[in-house]
């Protein structure tokens, strides 16, 4: 199924098993922001040309059940944006902190999709930059 964005990702975009989760943790490169703690991993598969896979972790001391699954569909939605920035073959776990639904509330969810996907860019290092023109002195 087609969506606006692109080919729908299913499940088989999403990191559901506790050792991937682990792999993720203990391997990979972390940036965190207030809100958001993003943990990025490439996969052990040499030469992986699959799409990078999405891990979400929203504890209950992010809010009740009806909050946290907003938090989660809205995070699903953001990475599903920022998914062609993304290196193909990484898995990536984003943790919810307990100030995100506020801030959703308070910002929406352009705004938190901005901060993922600044700690995103954080975690894979800047793109390269332009040369600096040469000085004229």
């Amino acid at each position: 199924m087609e969506s606006a964005e692109g080919p729908a990702r299913g499940r088989r975009g999403r990191i559901s098993r506790s050792r991937d989760f682990d792999a993720v943790y203990r391997r990979g490169r972390s940036a965190a922001g207030r809100h958001l703690v993003v943990y990025v991993f490439p996969r052990e598969e040499a030469n992986d040309v699959s799409p990078a896979r999405l891990g979400l972790s929203v504890s209950r001391k992010v809010g009740d059940a009806v909050t946290r699954n907003r938090v989660k569909r809205v995070l699903r939605e953001q990475f599903a944006r920022h998914a062609s920035q993304l290196p193909p073959g990484v898995d990536v776990v984003v943790i919810a902190r307990p100030g995100c639904p506020v801030y959703l509330a308070e910002q929406g969810s352009d705004a938190l999709g901005d901060r993922f996907g600044d700690l995103v860019i954080r975690v894979l290092g800047a793109p390269p930059a332009a040369p600096a023109p040469p000085d004229a002195a």
